[in-house]
């Protein structure tokens, strides 16, 4: 009795899957598709790319949610200049149930960068002009949404970005989260130096044992941080997982930024100079900073921390949490996860943010019902 059911269905399967299952016949298709997946229809939503003057230039963001009511959510991104917008259709649709999600492309970054003269911006694309714009742009979305206070989330060297918001209007904050946190730079570049050479000799990788040991007393007080030195520490620090767990580099995050709705051809083809450029420009002055003197905040701390990663030192992190004292503060491990606990463990941070970050608006007032 049940066969001419099941003929039936796939006579229809027949007339129906072949148009929609064949392969995008080019990017534009394929973005398309995303950009529909995705697509924010609830009448009280937000879904919009645009620019905005911050620190005298243009600056772009996304903005996502499906309730105008809900906190807003900063992402700022780490690198530095290594965006998280293009990968933001992946990682983040979950999060734009509860927040009203920005992400924003740094001075020198991204769509940031393809939107401006790089002659005129690259000599500006310093830590301190950031930290104004990171905190001309909490001022700008406050406004734009008619929100008191909003959620910063820093990511590795947004995290350094974070801090200082966190520390200078910790009354614009409903709570700044920290991800891959920034602490200690040269002791995370020791901790991560040996973490790479002892899984060199376990593996018996003698050309990684024999360039790594050429580094000497890398990160060693008083010594200062090449950037030669840190792309090759990176190299096999990457190698092994200390970057993204179980994996041995992040091919899969740039392959997936050619699906980035917000990305146009013109953006995509400048990423990767934009950010080489801010790795030359911020890089070696971030690793050689100590921020783990930052021990005191006025507002909640949510920490998010992945179990392996080397590339910004977790155990660190979690040492420099204990220190610190805040209104309420809270530490989630990513038990399979590196750096990028939003792409390895986007299940996990969704419940993370829901359930440490969301009922703290709740408790004010600032979220929909």
């Amino acid at each position: 009795m049940r066969f001419p059911r099941l003929a039936c269905l796939l006579a229809l399967c027949a007339v129906f899957l072949p148009a929609h299952a064949q392969k995008p016949a080019s990017r534009a298709e394929a973005v398309k598709i995303v950009a529909d997946m995705r697509r924010i229809v609830t009448p009280e939503g937000i879904e919009r790319t645009q620019a905005v003057r911050i620190g005298g230039i243009d600056q772009w963001i996304s903005v996502r949610g499906v309730d105008r009511r809900n906190p807003v959510l900063l992402m700022i991104h780490g690198g530095p200049g290594y965006v998280s917008m293009p990968t933001s259709w992946y990682f983040q649709r979950g999060w734009e149930d509860y927040f009203t999600v920005v992400q924003w492309d740094q001075r020198g970054a991204g769509k940031t960068y393809a939107a401006n003269d790089p002659a005129v911006v690259t000599p500006t694309i310093t830590r301190a002009r950031m930290v104004e714009d990171a905190v001309e742009m909490v001022a700008w979305l406050r406004r734009e949404f008619g929100k008191e206070r909003i959620f910063v989330l820093g990511h590795s060297w947004g995290s350094t970005l974070g801090l200082e918001v966190a520390q200078r209007h910790p009354e614009w904050l409903h709570a700044y989260i920290g991800a891959g946190q920034a602490t200690n730079g040269p002791e995370g570049e020791r901790r991560g130096l040996r973490f790479a050479l002892d899984a060199a000799r376990r593996d018996g990788n003698a050309q990684a044992v024999r360039e790594l040991e050429g580094l000497g007393d890398y990160a060693a007080p008083g010594r200062p941080i090449r950037l030669a030195d840190v792309f090759l520490q990176r190299k096999w620090l990457g190698h092994y997982g200390g970057a993204v767990h179980g994996r041995r580099n992040f091919d899969h995050e740039g392959a997936a930024a050619r699906l980035a709705p917000e990305y146009s051809d013109a953006d995509l083809a400048t990423m990767w100079k934009a950010n080489d450029i801010s790795t030359e420009r911020l890089l070696t002055e971030v690793v050689s900073t100590d921020f783990s003197r930052i021990t005191r905040f006025r507002c909640p701390l949510i920490l998010l921390n992945g179990r392996h990663d080397y590339n910004v030192s977790a155990s660190l992190a979690a040492e420099w949490f204990e220190k610190v004292q805040a209104p309420s503060k809270a530490l989630v491990w990513f038990e399979h996860s590196a750096h990028e606990m939003f792409n390895e463990e986007p299940g996990k941070m969704l419940v993370a943010l829901v359930r440490h970050a969301r009922p703290i608006a709740e408790k004010a007032g600032d979220a929909a019902p």
